[in-house]
């Protein structure tokens, strides 16, 4: 039986927890995985990339360190499977996720995307909503959708995939590709409210938090890359299915300002406090 998934990994010195991650995919049913090294020089890293292609498990390295986009974009060259989903070396799978994923893409070939729900824990824990649909009105603003979802790999190769646009190591290739899937106005499904998709890992400062300190010229970029999105705000504005309050807050609270490091405290206080953000 072949495989209709693929989860790529891209790994630079995540030692044991890529152990972790291979491990928590567990489906009734075959799964292609593949690992890149993203030229990673952690020994213990090494020691696990070394036994998981003793396990049977595909892993390829890069030469030189090239970033998550260039990493995956290696991965899904390599792979097969008509369905991809990318999980980060630091994260968790969801058993059960991946297959349910993969049968709303084939009872519905108009869908590009199919994503969930998530959970966060580690530094701190809350499942986080996605939102029902892929809105362009609100991925022009902030990025509320998964790092990790279940792709139609046509669409991929159609797009690029994770291209990166020189976005690479920001933590803002994910957004991009999303810009670039809302603008195109591809088709996307919620798997379902409170069926969660993945487990994201909170420990330390992640790339995300990194590329955050560059918000101003990377969002300059991301709107110079999407004019056609950017272009169309009014009739997105006007389609979206946010409330009015939140129509007038986000161009406010999101957009091309500079982002400040005690934002990161407010934000995990009115998650505590199940306010602002998306939650079911």
């Amino acid at each position: 039986m072949s495989a209709r998934v693929a989860v790529i990994i891209p790994c630079y010195n995540d030692g044991p927890l890529l152990r972790e991650a291979v491990e928590s995919i567990v489906e009734n049913e075959p799964i292609e995985i593949v690992v890149v090294d993203d030229h990673s020089t952690d020994p213990e890293t090494l020691r696990v990339l070394d036994e998981l292609r003793t396990e049977g498990i595909e892993v390829l390295r890069h030469e030189r360190n090239s970033g998550s986009a260039a990493a995956r974009g290696t991965a899904l060259a390599a792979s097969a499977a008509p369905f991809v989903f990318p999980l980060d070396a630091d994260d968790l799978a969801m058993p059960g996720a991946l297959a349910a994923m993969a049968d709303r893409l084939e009872e519905e070939p108009r869908l590009a995307v199919c994503f969930g729900d998530y959970a966060e824990f580690g530094d701190s824990s809350i499942v986080r909503a996605v939102p029902d649909g892929l809105d362009p009105f609100r991925i022009a603003y902030t990025n509320e959708y998964p790092v990790s979802a279940m792709f139609r790999r046509t669409v991929l190769d159609e797009i690029g995939g994770w291209n990166g646009n020189g976005y690479s190591g920001t933590g803002y290739e994910d957004w991009n590709l999303w810009m670039t899937i809302a603008e195109r106005a591809d088709c996307c499904v919620h798997l379902g409210h409170g069926r969660l998709t993945y487990r994201r890992r909170l420990h330390g400062e992640r790339k995300l938090a990194r590329g955050k300190r560059r918000h101003p010229t990377l969002y300059r970029e991301l709107a110079r890359t999407h004019p056609r999105l950017f272009a169309e705000l009014a009739s997105h504005r006007r389609e979206s299915g946010m409330s009015t309050m939140r129509k007038r807050l986000y161009p406010i609270v999101y957009g091309r300002r500079r982002r400040f490091a005690v934002e990161g405290r407010v934000k995990s206080l009115l998650d505590r406090l199940g306010i602002w953000t998306l939650r079911r």
